[in-house]
């Protein structure tokens, strides 16, 4: 069994979901020498989240943005934790929704995501900063 793992910086990005499946698969190009396994992603943060959907129209990821704002409201009076502004604790609450890591299947030395897939980052506050990933692979 093969196994390998890199942490990445990702530069900071607008609050919204960003596709950053080739920023994965640049970071860790040992992804090639895997012919059946798995690839881990995990975001080491609690106001930013990780997803799998889909990577060509991007009014899918405005579409997202918009219904994530309308399920989790800023300025709700009902939150205690507001310390760090009004974007913080909805943010909690979206990551804690979409989670912190995703899975993809390794086949054949490529991510065998499906045709129309990407991996997101879900970016939830509006100055998140830089976001770390860990990015774990292991097969045969």
């Amino acid at each position: 069994m093969k196994m390998f793992q890199q942490t990445i910086d990702l530069p900071p990005a607008r609050r919204g979901f960003h596709i950053i499946t080739m920023d994965v698969v640049n970071a860790l190009p040992q992804i090639s020498e895997i012919k059946m396994g798995m690839l881990q992603v995990f975001i080491q943060h609690t106001s930013a989240s990780l997803c799998i959907n889909e990577n060509a129209d991007p009014t899918v990821r405005q579409d997202f943005e918009m219904y994530f704002n309308k399920a989790v409201p800023e300025n709700d009076p009902d939150y205690l934790h507001d310390y760090e502004g009004s974007d913080d604790m909805p943010a909690h609450l979206k990551a804690a929704l979409l989670g912190s890591s995703v899975s993809v299947p390794i086949h054949n030395g490529r991510l065998a995501l499906g045709t129309w897939q990407g991996i997101y980052l879900c970016e939830h506050r509006n100055h998140g900063g830089r976001r770390t990933i860990v990015i774990t692979a292991w097969g045969e």
